[in-house]
Order: C-alpha cells, then structure tokens, then sequence
C-alpha cells in the first residue's frame, strides 16, 4: 500500500533529479519514449530571485547568503494533473519539461514506468558525476595524524 508519505518523498526525489539535470539529458531520455501528455501553461515559465540563507557551522542562527536565480513553471496536463517545478537559472524550456514531467510522473498507471525510464537513469548518472568528484577530492586528503605521529 502506497501511503502519502511515500508519494512526497518520490516526488522530492524526482523534481530534486529533474532540477540538477541538464535540460539535454532530459530530452535525450525522452526522445526514446511516447510523447509526453499535452499540457497548457497555467503560470510561467517566469523568472525571479530567491533569498538564501546560510547557517553558519550548519547550525548556528539563520543569515541571508545572498539572492539566486530561480525560474517556476506549472502546467495542467491533458489528463487533469497539475504538474510544477522550480530550477536555478533561466531556462525557462527546463522549467515547463520538469513541470510537464511532474505531471506526467504523478499517473498512477504510466508514472512508474517514465520514473524507471527517465529518473532512474539521470539519477544514475548524477551519482556517478557526484562519485567522480568525491574520488577526485579523496585524492587531496592529508592525514594530520600521520603527519603528527612521524614526528614522534
């Protein structure tokens, strides 16, 4: 039984996916598979600025970092569902293909099956990216405590 909680956290995932892609990575999955529902704009794509906030050590009292571009779009898809999303950046064809995608994902008949076939592997690709970079960082570790210990 699929519960609401469970609903929530895979949508989180999948707009968390869709908004790190690049819209060409997007496309590329999509071109293998049927179109995507038809669907009509119902706000943007427009876009503005959000406030960031920081905490300084992750945890100390909330300060305002500085203000990041941010474009929204939401659609109403051909089947009735609302679709949004919200990406750094300007690029409005990016924000309504992860509105669009939003919708199309929350079917319950078809969305499992474009999840396996377009999230899955962005997200593959995204952890593999993440991989490479925490490999190369690895690289430039220094131990202190050897470095303390050989002077002993």
């Amino acid at each position: 039984m699929t519960t609401e909680n469970d609903i929530t956290r895979r949508r989180q995932h999948w707009m968390a996916v869709l908004a790190k892609s690049e819209v060409s990575a997007i496309e590329a999955r999509l071109s293998e598979l049927a179109p995507l529902p038809g669907h009509t704009r119902l706000r943007g794509p427009e876009t503005g600025l959000v406030m960031v906030q920081g905490r300084a050590g992750g945890s100390g009292s909330a300060f305002n970092l500085g203000e990041m571009t941010v474009t929204r779009c939401t659609v109403h898809n051909a089947r009735g569902v609302l679709g949004h999303a919200y990406i750094a950046g300007r690029d409005s064809r990016k924000a309504e293909l992860a509105a669009a995608l939003d919708a199309a994902l929350q079917d319950p008949t078809e969305g499992a099956a474009l999840e396996r076939a377009v999230v899955g592997p962005l997200a593959a690709a995204q952890a593999a990216a993440d991989a490479r970079v925490a490999a190369q960082a690895a690289t430039t570790k220094v131990d202190f405590f050897t470095l303390a210990t050989m002077r002993s």
